[in-house]
């Protein structure tokens, strides 16, 4: 059973876990459900953070700090997953790891019904591009998952993601009960 501090420590042991994975690029468009996890990044001299326009410009980023000698990650949001569908096969294609950590919308709880839709698809678009995929469901459960598909996307050099369910990262309701 999660406890409190599980659910309030997630995003900070993930920034301890992509310290310790020697990652040093972090592309990402703005979501709350990685808001502190934004900060941190943000707050650390020694990590390159790019805020995207777009999910695939992360993907290309990516791909270019690896062929640099950087290790990278890619924050996004499940509604980002069909704007990297094209993109994913330059990963696939050329080799290239990218591991990418995905807060879930459309799921448990939404609110808005226009995040159902990709927040259904995202695991199954994922996988229909190459992608290995692992789910989190619980906060104990994101930072093992989010280091082995770390892991995996490195030593397998393949797109791989983790997608950190909405019981995690709270339903918005943006005062909608």
């Amino acid at each position: 059973m999660p406890t409190e501090d599980d659910a309030g420590t997630w995003p900070d042991r993930l920034y301890d876990l992509l310290k310790a994975h020697a990652i040093t690029q972090v592309a990402l468009v703005p979501d709350a459900g990685h808001a502190r996890l934004i900060r941190r990044c943000l707050a650390d001299p020694a990590l390159s953070v790019v805020t995207l326009t777009t999910e695939e410009e992360g993907v290309a980023m990516l791909c270019g700090a690896w062929l640099g000698g950087a290790k990278g990650v890619l924050l996004m949001q499940s509604s980002g997953v069909g704007n990297c569908v094209n993109m994913l096969s330059l990963a696939l294609l050329h080799r290239t790891p990218l591991p990418m950590l995905v807060t879930m919308r459309g799921d448990f709880g939404e609110f808005n019904p226009a995040q159902v839709p990709m927040g259904s698809a995202a695991q199954a678009v994922l996988e229909a591009m190459g992608t290995l995929v692992r789910r989190a469901d619980r906060a104990e459960d994101v930072v093992p998952t989010a280091d082995a598909t770390i892991r995996l996307a490195f030593n397998t050099f393949r797109p791989t993601a983790t997608l950190i369910g909405q019981r995690v990262i709270g339903a918005k309701t943006f005062g909608k009960d």
